[in-house]
């Protein structure tokens, strides 16, 4: 018995021993993590120092978890073999569960393959690049912003200030590649675009930056999106600030790659960037992040004591937070099932086949993926495998430093201060307006963002000869071949360019040959624009649908619409039954009724007093009457009602009387002219031939609307159009003129007499400049694919509004059109002259009251002085009611009387054949005695007595 006891307490020992020698092996109460950063970099030795301390910040706040992570720091040296090289010793020889980093996007894509093939999370809180997605790698985490997290508060601020290209200047690597399709599906949605992007060579020297910059330099473009390393980027703004970039003309925004360590750079970086804007993740202060600033600042200073002294920056902050949800999702597994599982395949014989595969892996992504807590950086938070932005910071290198200028977010959109009441700003696009910005230059006017290069060519300015040399006359000087160019548009033209904030150099090119014969139409001639051959086309040109598929338009700076020019012809009709003609059938029927309604009402007014005139038949009467309102006899008249109806009704006989013989006069001695179509409509019904301007697109309208081919003819100038209205259309002319409304003005200055305009009949945007685009050729063919982005458009809009507003284009109206007002036919004829029921509504409704209100105080009046009689009358009628009631009352009552004695005659008489029939005879005499009147028991009984007898 003892000696079986002894035998299994020997066995437990000894199991007891060899578990606690398998626990040690496999390493419980460690989780051993590898940290792979590039610690010669600014952002590496930030990282560095910030891991550390949180593992020790950690279990000196938790010292009774039983896990505890042990760091395995591995130096990359920015290569992605190196990195990878690192990796694989670490999962092999090290046995990690997990590892933090490596530091650059394109490391990390290469190391988070080998962590998802041997279950081990890989989580990098400086790798950004977008195409570093956890659906194709699971087991990598983001324990930073996605690059996408910032191109809406860039294209915020791009829309803010108005500007319209942005050129992208990013490091050709997956870690600046991969921001650009998302930066410029966010211009785009804002309303921006890039013309250019400027990748450059993570190896590139200082001489291809130059040449880049210069390249730069020729383009109009002058903001520019910095999205690179601090390497790359420190070498950039120094060359830019030598090549004279970091003026006051340019704008440079930095992204957060730049801007989260933009406290930690050197002085001397910082004021080559002087100017430039950025936006960066935004941390909340508080009391633990300023504590531990402090304890960082002394303990980075002894981890780096031949560095200068650093600032800490966003990354370090995501590098601590890091460490504290691996710390907290550790303590969570069960360390005792961490065990490498060699894979199946045992084939492979390389580095890659031997990986392998860790029993803890799923259950400590798990527990990392639900590890929530507020650390120094906010809220933690890698529950969608990367962190979720809240707010952006927008800041402004200034003097060495950086200064808060706003913030941004996505419901609020752009903001000064992050403690003020933004409830009311809800738009994304809305901007209260930032903190003041020093701009490069050091100066604070925000740059229009593009520019004529310096070292261009001249503007080339397509001109053509419009067919009213009113609006562009084009000419060529022989013996210099040099283009001039006057009229309407080009003074439109010349007047914007002194608007701008900026000179342009030009050059008028012709489309034609100088001597006035075009070479084509004008869909042709804007074309070019689209081509490249102008950099903008200006004159008489229509924004028309089609044209806005190639080229943009600037605002119009004329009048728009299409009408008709139509011959007038003399209305007058001086017949047997023109005097009818002034008044309208409704007025005439409207003032005969007035005068009878007013008639009517003196006649019964001047009844109510006996008036002496008012003697003799019905119709001598109402003729009076007739006549009183008619001629307005006022002696005749007793009552003042009556005089009051009268006087009023004095006053509209004397206005529409007026009216009347006005009108008529009018008829009978001025000309009334009315043009001989109204409707285009009506040209067509009738087959009349029309005419427009040759080479214009009116044909295509004309034939949309219904018109054969061969009732259309085609002029160039308007003496032609002058000559074909005159002969008509039966004599080889025209009917009309389908025309725009800037050239009927023109028209009609000078061919007043004779024609008038009719319409508009069809809408246009009137008349405006395509646009105007660079002048370098390889800008050009960019152009010619992106016409509608020219950066002028928008200048030019605004300048050619300021002048339609002002009276610059009056001036320049009264120059070359100055007689288009002086031609009495100019605007639409009025088809009809008579005056109609409306137009003296007023005064019959004005003298209808007053004789209804005269009628009803009469009334009133006349009730008021019968009110004894009225009462007398009513008292009778109701006493002479009550006595007839009555009577009833008593006659129904002896008819009961009568009925019952009647009965009791009739029973008590003998059946006797003959009184019975004197009986029967009595019954019916009083059945019908009613009708006569009612008869009393007296009658009945004397009445039987002589029957009897």
């Amino acid at each position: 018995m003892g000696r079986g006891v002894g035998r299994a307490a020997f066995l437990f020992l000894f199991l007891s021993l060899t578990v606690a020698q398998n626990i040690t092996n496999n390493g419980a109460g460690t989780l051993d993590v590898g940290v792979i950063l590039h610690l010669k970099s600014l952002v590496g030795k930030i990282a560095r120092t910030s891991v550390l301390m949180a593992v020790e910040d950690f279990y000196s706040v938790h010292r009774n978890f039983k896990t505890k992570l042990v760091l395995h720091i591995r130096d990359s040296n920015g290569d992605d073999v190196q990195a990878a090289s690192e990796a694989i010793d670490l999962l092999e020889n090290y046995n990690v569960r997990a590892i933090i980093g490596p530091q650059k996007s394109s490391e990390a894509t290469f190391v988070s393959d080998l962590g998802n093939k041997s279950q081990v999370p890989v989580i990098s809180f400086t790798a950004t690049n977008p195409a570093l997605s956890s659906i194709n790698v699971p087991y990598f985490l983001r324990g930073t912003l996605s690059d996408v997290a910032q191109v809406n508060t860039i294209a915020a601020l791009i829309k803010a200030y108005d500007w319209r290209e942005v050129v992208p200047i990013y490091e050709d690597t997956d870690y600046g590649r991969g921001i650009i399709p998302y930066l410029a599906d966010a211009l785009q949605e804002f309303g921006a675009f890039m013309p250019y992007r400027s990748a450059i060579s993570e190896s590139a020297t200082t001489d291809q930056l130059e040449r880049e910059l210069y390249k730069l330099m020729t383009m109009q473009t002058r903001v520019y999106v910095v999205h690179m390393s601090l390497n790359i980027a420190s070498i950039l703004f120094a060359k830019a600030k030598d090549l004279g970039m970091m003026s006051e003309d340019y704008a440079w925004i930095l992204t957060d790659g730049i801007s989260n360590i933009v406290n930690s750079l050197n002085t001397s970086i910082l004021e080559k960037m002087n100017g430039a804007i950025g936006v960066r993740f935004y941390v909340p202060a508080s009391k633990e992040l300023d504590d531990f600033t402090t304890r960082w600042n002394k303990r980075f200073k002894e981890d780096n004591p031949n560095d200068p002294p650093s600032q800490l920056s966003t990354f370090g902050l995501w590098g601590y937070d890091t460490i504290w949800a691996l710390a907290q999702a550790a303590e969570k597994v069960r360390m005792a099932d961490a065990i490498f599982r060699k894979q199946k395949d045992g084939k492979n014989s390389t580095s890659f086949g031997t990986l392998g595969i860790s029993t803890i892996g799923p259950e400590l992504l798990d527990s990392i993926l639900h590890s929530k807590f507020r650390g120094l950086s906010g809220e933690f938070d890698l529950g969608n495998r990367q962190l979720e932005f809240s707010t952006f910071q927008i800041i402004n290198v200034v003097g060495g430093r950086s200064k808060e200028i706003g913030f941004w977010t996505t419901k609020h959109g752009i903001f000064r201060q992050i403690n003020e009441n933004i409830s009311k700003t809800t738009n994304v696009n809305s901007m209260p307006g930032l903190n003041r910005v020093m701009w490069p230059g050091e100066v604070y006017t925000v740059p229009k963002g593009w520019q004529i290069p310096t070292n261009g060519k001249k503007l080339r300015v397509g001109v053509r000869t419009s067919g009213y040399p009113e609006f562009m006359k084009v000419e060529r000087n022989t013996a210099t071949n040099e283009i001039t160019a006057s009229g309407y548009a080009i003074d439109v033209f010349e007047e914007v360019l002194k608007r701008l904030p900026y000179a342009i150099p030009y050059e008028y090119v012709a489309f034609d040959d100088g001597q006035g014969v075009n070479s084509g139409s004008y869909n042709d001639f804007v074309y070019q624009v689209h081509l490249g051959v102008y950099d903008a086309a200006i004159g008489d040109i229509t924004i028309r649908y089609n044209r806005t598929s190639y080229v943009d338009f600037t605002l119009p700076y004329t009048e728009s619409g299409v009408a008709m020019i139509v011959p007038v012809k003399d209305d007058r009709d001086k017949n047997t039954w023109v005097f009818l003609k002034p008044l309208t059938t409704g007025l005439w029927f409207g003032s005969i009724a007035f005068f009878i309604y007013t008639a009517v009402v003196i006649w019964l007014l001047e009844r109510r007093i006996n008036n002496a005139e008012l003697t003799g038949s019905f119709f001598r009467q109402l003729g009076i009457a007739i006549y009183f309102s008619f001629f307005a006899d006022r002696e005749r008249v007793d009552s003042i009602l009556s005089r009051l109806v009268v006087i009023v009704w004095v006053f509209v006989l004397l206005v529409i009387t007026s009216s009347y013989t006005a009108n008529l006069s009018s008829m009978l001695t001025v000309q009334q002219l009315q043009p001989t179509v109204t409707d285009i409509h009506e040209l067509l019904k009738s087959g009349e031939y029309v005419g427009y301007r040759n080479g214009s697109y009116l044909s295509d309208l004309l034939e949309g609307l219904g018109f054969d081919r061969t009732k259309m003819r085609a002029y160039e100038n308007p003496d032609e159009f002058a000559d074909a209205l005159a002969k008509g259309s039966q004599n080889g002319g025209i009917a009309a003129v389908v025309h725009e409304v800037p050239y009927i003005k023109i028209f009609l200055a000078k061919h007043c007499k004779g024609y008038t305009m009719v319409g508009p009949i069809y809408k246009s945007e009137g008349f405006g400049f395509p646009p105007i685009v660079s002048n370098i050729h390889y800008w050009i063919m960019l152009y010619a694919a992106f016409p509608k982005r020219s950066p002028l458009v928008y200048d030019f809009s605004r300048a050619i509004l300021n002048i339609t507003e002002g009276d610059s284009i009056i001036h320049i109206e009264k120059k070359w059109i100055e007689d288009q007002h002086a031609c009495q036919n100019d605007g639409t004829m009025i088809g009809s002259s008579s005056l109609n029921f409306n137009s003296f509504s007023g005064l019959f409704l004005v003298t209808g009251v007053a004789s209804t209100s005269a009628l009803l105080i009469a009334l009133m009046m006349t009730l008021y002085k019968n009110k004894h009689r009225i009462r007398d009358s009513i008292r009778r009628g109701q006493t002479q009611k009550e006595y007839e009631r009555e009577t009833i009352n008593e006659q129904n009552q002896e008819r009961t009387i009568d009925s019952n004695q009647v009965q009791n005659l009739q029973l008590t008489v003998p059946d006797d054949s003959n009184e019975y029939t004197c009986q029967q005879e009595g019954e019916i005499s009083i059945e019908i005695s009613p009708a006569s009147g009612i008869q009393t028991s007296q009658d009945i009984a004397s009445h039987r007595t002589s029957r009897n007898g």
